[in-house]
């Protein structure tokens, strides 16, 4: 008979934290090779003005983060007193632990410094639907401080249509749209930068670009060195080993959203977990919480399976079933 696992145990710690003003980066010891997870989940009370998107920037969280961990919440309102979950439990995205990872549907970017055992983790705003930003390996070409912003033909067309017309050149300054800093990338067209709309983190609202909290971008500029390679990955469902149980992390897919049906969705968790080589033989799978993971899509990573203890293990049900 296989374990049964609680999908509502996160390793939730109550912290009575508070908003009072950005916090650093998310930084954490890299675990031992082999394990995947890194951070805590926490609880806090929110304060009667407090906001989603004040929370957020105060914590290194992302707007869709919080509001995804905090289902039923009012964003805008939340009320003295309630407890409002931080979703600061991570999963580390699959492939190499170098230089820059950023994970679309997670809206989140990842940094290993060469040289040292950490990882720094910064929310993103990334490309709007029909301003995608890109999967590919890249690296950063260059660094600019108080950057001016040259607007494309494209973006100043779309904003002459909405009455908004753009100059041809914006002025380095508080309205400029590419924040106090930018980092040039290989690929052209995309920069990593910083914002003067911070509503926008952890959102689909840029042209393509990778927006970041002010502060974020500027504590990343004093770190990371041109040539610095970044990959960019679109990985929804994320697989991780910690202390021999094997957890998942979901995030609604940036091609899914709106869509009721979660056959493809399966498809894609089966298919992820089957490309796990480590983890494919050796492991009792609870199938009712990777459901209820999927379902979820709240970003936090949760307990699927345990190492098996002699029995063989069971196989996905119809439903979770890989197409073939």
């Amino acid at each position: 008979m296989l374990p049964r696992f609680s999908v509502v145990t996160r390793c939730l710690s109550l912290a009575a934290v508070f908003a009072a003003g950005p916090a650093a980066a998310l930084e954490f010891p890299l675990p031992p090779p082999g394990q995947d997870v890194v951070g805590q989940v926490s609880v806090i009370k929110a304060k009667y003005e407090d906001t989603f998107a004040d929370l957020g920037e105060a914590n290194d969280l992302g707007y869709l983060e919080m509001i995804a961990a905090n289902p039923g919440v009012d964003a805008w309102l939340p009320g003295a007193g309630t407890e409002i979950v931080l979703p600061t439990r991570f999963i580390l995205p699959p492939g190499p632990r170098e230089g820059i990872v950023i994970n679309l549907p997670e809206y989140r970017m990842y940094y290993y410094p060469k040289g040292q055992n950490v990882v720094y983790t910064y929310p993103i705003g990334i490309g709007r639907e029909g301003w995608g930003s890109p999967v590919v390996q890249t690296k950063i070409t260059g660094k600019i401080p108080n950057p001016t912003w040259t607007p494309p033909a494209s973006i100043k067309a779309e904003h002459a249509a909405d009455g908004d017309p753009l100059p041809n050149v914006v002025p380095a300054g508080p309205d400029n749209p590419l924040g106090p800093f930018k980092f040039t990338l290989a690929t052209p067209g995309y920069l990593i930068h910083g914002s003067n709309k911070k509503f926008g983190i952890g959102m689909r609202t840029s042209h393509g670009c990778f927006r970041m909290y002010n502060f974020n971008v500027l504590e990343l500029s004093k770190m990371v060195p041109v040539g610095t390679p970044v990959r960019i990955i679109d990985e929804p469902y994320k697989f991780g080993v910690s202390e021999g149980k094997v957890y998942l992390e979901a995030h609604t897919p940036l091609d899914l959203k709106g869509d009721p049906s979660n056959v493809d969705k399966h498809t894609a968790v089966i298919n992820a977990l089957l490309n796990r080589k480590d983890m494919s033989s050796s492991m009792q799978m609870n199938w009712d919480a990777v459901r209820d993971v999927v379902a979820a899509e709240d970003g936090m990573p949760v307990e699927i399976a345990v190492p098996q203890g002699g029995a063989v293990i069971s196989s996905a049900p119809a439903a979770l079933a890989p197409q073939q």
